[in-house]
């Protein structure tokens, strides 16, 4: 031990005053430039009747094409059916198959390309301004997670009574259970442009 009085601790680190407010990549609830996580539940976020239209549109655009690929079907397998007892010889089997799977690659597909891309947008989301964003940068989520988000919406979100989908009404982030599992949130594109 020493004989000597200690010193008393100094002054606290100084940071920002109140009226200077916070620092830039808290403000509006968008991206930070240093790569922080948005502002949380009080950023803005995108509302259920925007993305209900998104869906709704997204559903209109694949619907044609699967409509296609459903006439298509049902010429190919025609033939192999046997009228009196109703029927589907093997190759007609083997071809409906096979087109139900392209139908569901194709949807895949639509969903994961586009949320995973640098926009963040299907074309239903980008005609009502909106995308999907990553809950940690505010940027694009990437393929691997939009995979992830399209296998959770397809087969988890809407199975019990729709509950995945609901969950963003009473959620503070308003996320869905797909969004959640992907860590992503969708937001307006006002509050969180899309970088060129």
């Amino acid at each position: 031990m020493s004989d000597t009085p200690s010193q008393p601790p100094g002054p606290p680190p100084s940071g920002p005053s109140a009226s200077q407010g916070y620092p830039q990549q808290y403000q509006r609830g968008g991206p930070s430039a240093y790569g922080a996580a948005p502002q949380g539940s009080s950023g803005p976020r995108a509302s259920f009747g925007q993305r209900l239209g998104a869906w709704l549109l997204d559903l209109l655009i694949l619907i044609v094409p699967l409509a296609i690929i459903a006439i298509i079907m049902a010429l190919a397998i025609s033939p192999g059916v046997d009228e009196s007892t109703g029927e589907v010889d093997g190759a007609a089997a083997g071809i409906s198959i096979l087109l139900w799977v392209l139908i569901s690659v194709g949807a895949f597909a639509y969903y994961i390309l586009l949320e995973g891309g640098a926009t963040g947008q299907t074309l239903g989301k980008k005609a009502v301004g909106i995308r999907v964003v990553s809950m940690q940068t505010g940027g694009p989520i990437g393929y691997g997670k939009a995979f992830v988000r399209t296998l959770i919406r397809s087969f988890i979100s809407g199975n019990i009574c729709l509950l995945g989908y609901l969950w963003m009404l009473w959620d503070k982030e308003k996320q869905t259970w797909h969004d959640k599992i992907s860590d992503s949130v969708v937001v307006p594109v006002s509050a969180y442009p899309i970088q060129r």
